[in-house]
């Protein structure tokens, strides 16, 4: 259910009924010359439309203006916000469906930047709802680093990075026009990993890049369809193991 079709007389009904809330995180950013400035925005509205509705979600508006990093902020048509005007807004949503009576949240995030504020925004709601519980969902790691390998969507490459053929196969398995790649339109190859670690490194003119990265010639809707498929198989799955913990798998809540 969305929450932009509920009439004031419903509210109660709607409240008892939603497991969990959904505020997807998006941006308006530049990601190449082949991709649109929504891109995070579409992606983050097609995968709340992807959670399975039997588990009673209240789906919320997508938040379409987030913070940028440097290396996209000076590209044209990127709108970035101050972390701290982000981090302020997004408190005040995620307060505003605690005061709804809902203490699940998932926050559905399409952006690489949210992911910051975003732990930032639940640590600190947590204070003041101690019975709250977010989830914090990345779309793309809900498939695994070597699934494109594993299935050989993309060759010589896993696809990843900003713009690239990994993030935009997935816009066109929403949009499919939206994604257009033209010959003039550079391939780029970002710099190999330092380490098989986890690590964040943040520079403001990374290796392969000119506002994306990647082999974008590689795009696919077929590619896209799969990986879509994957990733919201396992959002879901992930979905459902979060609220059987925290109604102890008998629909009380803890």
């Amino acid at each position: 259910m969305n929450v932009i079709g509920v009439h004031g007389r419903e509210i109660g009904q709607v409240t008892e009924r939603a497991q969990f809330a959904v505020v997807p995180l998006g941006s308006v950013e530049y990601h190449g010359p082949h991709s649109p400035l929504g891109t995070d925005t579409i992606l983050a509205d097609g995968f709340a439309e992807r959670i399975d509705a039997s588990l009673h979600p209240l789906i919320y508006p997508t938040v379409p203006y987030s913070a940028c990093p440097g290396k996209t902020q000076h590209y044209p048509g990127t709108i970035s916000i101050r972390p701290s005007i982000f981090i302020d807004y997004l408190t005040d949503v995620v307060e505003g469906i605690c005061r709804f009576g809902i203490r699940n949240i998932v926050l559905l995030n399409a952006h690489d930047a949210n992911m910051g504020p975003s732990r930032t925004v639940a640590e600190a709601v947590t204070g003041s709802y101690p019975d709250a519980s977010f989830l914090l969902i990345n779309w793309w790691q809900m498939a695994t680093v070597d699934f494109t390998q594993r299935l050989g969507l993309f060759q010589g490459m896993a696809g990843r990075g900003h713009g690239g053929p990994y993030e935009m196969s997935a816009v066109k398995a929403f949009r499919p026009e939206m994604v257009i790649v033209q010959e003039s339109d550079l391939e780029l190859d970002s710099c190999p990993p330092l380490s098989p670690l986890p690590y964040v490194l943040v520079e403001g003119t990374p290796q392969g890049w000119d506002g994306y990265t990647g082999r974008i010639r590689q795009c696919s809707l077929e590619a896209g369809q799969s990986i879509v498929e994957e990733a919201s198989r396992n959002m879901n799955l992930l979905i459902k193991e979060w609220l059987d913990m925290r109604t102890g798998n008998n629909g009380e809540a803890k």
